[in-house]
């Protein structure tokens, strides 16, 4: 039985970059677990807590924002739920902010609509990493193939590219990317990067 929805914001710091989706997900249920969250359970012959994490994340990514919806079996202040899970989290995931979600919204995923990335760039020159951002930009499709396993897909990578702009960082480069990540496809930011010509992020 539901009783409430948590939004939760947090931040994945290095030391957590290379935890995949699944192994992500299995994480935040032993927390919630050990924190004594009334967290609800599905119904049926194999239960398991309803929590929802929102877009995944490519593998070797931290975060600044990610988000996760938690239902509750009983109504807990959010300030509560800090105070308890925290203790169970450790340094490189911190708490940003909870606040009450409707039980009716639609699914988090289904309420994502892009993500911004920072991407750090070494080796290439503000002048190059910004004409190669016009030139992409100013294309109206761009096609991509992903390869995965002996699988190759087939896609249009410029209709996942909202923006991309060049920050001038010391000797690197920052790209900053607004990308797609919604029910019907996501940007990946790497390769974003090579179709720029770039090289690959530090």
């Amino acid at each position: 039985m539901k009783a409430q929805r948590l939004r939760v914001t947090f931040t994945r710091g290095e030391e957590m970059k290379y935890v995949t989706h699944l192994d992500l997900m299995r994480f935040w249920e032993r927390a919630l677990r050990r924190a004594e969250i009334p967290v609800a359970y599905s119904e049926g012959f194999s239960p398991h807590p309803q929590i929802a994490l929102a877009a995944p994340l490519p593998v070797g990514v931290t975060s600044d924002a990610e988000l996760m919806d938690v239902f509750l079996e009983r109504v807990m202040p959010p300030r509560s739920f800090i105070d308890q899970i925290s203790s169970q989290l450790p340094p490189a995931v911190r708490i940003v902010r909870v606040e009450e979600a409707g039980l009716a919204l639609p699914s988090l995923q289904a309420e994502v609509r892009a993500a911004e990335y920072d991407v750090d760039i070494e080796g290439a020159s503000p002048g190059e990493a910004s004409e190669a951002a016009q030139r992409l930009l100013a294309t109206e499709t761009f096609p991509w193939e992903h390869k995965r396993d002996d699988e190759t897909r087939t896609y249009d990578l410029r209709a996942l590219i909202h923006d991309i702009t060049v920050i001038p960082c010391g000797e690197a480069l920052r790209l900053k990317m607004l990308l797609r990540a919604d029910n019907t496809g996501s940007g990946r930011p790497e390769q974003v990067v090579a179709a720029l010509g770039l090289p690959a992020p530090v």
